[in-house]
């Protein structure tokens, strides 16, 4: 039997021949909750390398080992769009950055502003979230989630990449995608509150700013992070 809907985010070296390192949880997984055998394949892929088919060659009680056999998918440039959003709680963090992956961000930063509701997060299960949502949406790349910076920090060390700001005023103009194609951009998404006053007059002293509004109705803070993005990203074009 082959199942070839399975598909997992690994860390190894991909190539014809080759074998494929498997963590406990995976190996679990295929051999207990899909119940592969040998001979059976699935598809494997790494960020870096493309998709590959890969073939059960060995099972145990707590090892799974694979043997890659052909690509299925080449190497493809994702968006350079990061979102830079105020820390939410739990279960809306896990949903921001589950959405996220699935639209498709190069980087996943959480910020810490003045009426946050939260000051840290589990950075290993956000970043397995991640990896979940990009197997089952066909994404070829996993988005970098990094640590909670302030947002005063992340203004002062903010690079020559294009901010769009989501204003909770709704008095911008209606975000667009960039004409020609989306180029390094960032989407900023305030609190539930939305900045303070002070922190908007930092935020509109970084380099690249644009305030944008998301439409005419005030949203969730989760539900901007996604809408923002789904309309920042929408002129991507549909693959081969």
């Amino acid at each position: 039997m082959s199942d070839t809907s399975i598909r997992l985010f690994v860390g190894t070296a991909l190539q014809t021949g080759g074998g494929v390192a498997l963590s406990e949880a995976q190996a679990h997984y295929l051999a207990n909750v899909m119940r592969l055998g040998v001979g059976d394949t699935l598809r494997v892929f790494n960020g870096v390398d493309g998709e590959w088919r890969a073939e059960v060659a060995a099972v145990s009680r707590k090892a799974v080992g694979l043997v890659v056999r052909e690509q299925t998918r080449v190497p493809e440039t994702e968006p350079d769009c990061w979102l830079c959003f105020a820390l939410l709680k739990r279960q809306k963090t896990d949903l921001v950055v589950e959405k996220a992956t699935e639209l498709g961000v190069s980087v996943i930063q959480p910020v810490i502003t003045a009426r946050t509701q939260a000051d840290h997060v589990n950075l290993e299960r956000l970043r397995a979230i991640a990896v979940e949502a990009a197997e089952q949406c066909e994404r070829l790349g996993v988005p970098e989630i990094r640590e909670p910076v302030s947002l005063a920090k992340l203004i002062q060390n903010w690079p020559e990449r294009r901010l769009y700001v989501a204003d909770e005023r709704r008095t911008a103009a209606v975000l667009r995608p960039e004409p020609g194609g989306l180029r390094a951009s960032a989407l900023l998404i305030g609190p539930e509150g939305g900045f303070t006053g002070a922190e908007v007059d930092g935020i509109a002293g970084a380099p690249r700013v644009t305030r944008v509004s998301l439409g005419r109705r005030i949203l969730r803070a989760e539900t901007a992070a996604i809408a923002g993005l789904a309309l920042l990203l929408s002129d991507e074009p549909p693959q081969e």
